[in-house]
């Protein structure tokens, strides 16, 4: 029997992260979309919960074996499928592109190594573009050397339970500025408490903290019993404390944390030189094709 296709909702959360963890199993062809960046972006302020009931799954035997999932907001989408479904990935770029478009068309993000998927979207009228993304990895095959500076102690930041200082650490790290007061302002920094974050793992959000108890470094990792790596998302300094060693400090504490607990390796979705330094290297490449 064919594979059948339904609108996502919420009831299939879990399906879909299996999905992602399946497909990513036996080739990390499509790392870029793993269950970690999945479940972050669900409670990411930029993600327009509006439009969820356009991504759309295949279903085989109760389980997802395809999806399209738009990116944040309408205009760029993830496309996969099970290997051994791959016919029907014609099926699902044409749905992507039909539904999950925007006024500059449909983008999506391919492994270079992925000929298949690129012959498909190249005959069906998409076309490369200069836009690329890379992931990184390290092997987590020996303890890290953590050097906190002086000062400076690890916390973990849950933050649905700490939902404002989780969002003033980000508003600064990601350099929207340092005005507290133009930060309290924005009304769209205080977002719902997150629902979504199931799997969410607090050994492994880890932050750093100075001795007037305020968070000045931050990183999480998504860790799944059901796969043997880790993926980082997000990591962020404030800017008083950038260049003194101490967001490598608390990544290394979260690597380390995450290796405890069975990951082989992490993954991490940039071409930063700063996680060459750390012991990243470049893994997968990955090169947009567009269609207007």
């Amino acid at each position: 029997m064919k594979p059948q296709f339904k609108n996502y909702n919420s009831k299939d959360y879990e399906a879909v992260c299996d999905f992602l963890i399946e497909l990513n199993r036996k080739s990390r062809n499509h790392i870029n979309w793993n269950w970690g960046r999945f479940e972050w972006m669900m409670e990411h302020p930029e993600f327009d919960k509006s439009l969820m009931n356009s991504i759309g799954i295949w279903i085989d035997d109760d389980r997802v074996v395809g999806a399209a999932i738009y990116d944040m907001y309408f205009g760029e989408a993830f496309v996969g499928v099970l290997p051994e479904y791959s016919a029907l990935y014609p099926e699902i770029l044409d749905y992507a592109y039909r539904e999950l478009n925007d006024e500059n068309g449909l983008g999506i993000a391919i492994c270079d190594t992925c000929f298949d998927e690129i012959c498909t979207v190249e005959s069906t009228g998409f076309e490369i573009a200069e836009q690329t993304e890379i992931v990184m990895r390290i092997d987590l095959n020996k303890e890290l050397s953590v050097d906190l500076p002086d000062g400076l102690y690890f916390a973990e930041l849950d933050p649905m339970k700490e939902l404002v200082a989780f969002q003033w650490l980000l508003w600064q790290g990601f350099d929207h500025g340092t005005d507290k007061a133009e930060f309290e302002r924005d009304g769209d920094v205080f977002p719902e408490i997150p629902e979504f974050r199931k799997h969410f793992i607090p050994s492994l959000s880890i932050a750093a903290k100075n001795g007037g108890g305020e968070y000045v470094s931050y990183c999480c990792l998504w860790y799944s019993s059901k796969t043997d790596y880790a993926y980082v998302e997000p990591v962020c300094t404030v800017p008083s404390y950038r260049g003194k060693g101490v967001a490598k400090a608390v990544i290394y504490e979260a690597l380390n944390r995450a290796r405890s607990l069975g990951a082989k390796k992490a993954y991490v979705l940039s071409d930063m030189p700063f996680y060459e330094k750390l012991g990243f290297r470049k893994d997968k490449h990955f090169t947009f094709y567009w269609k207007k």
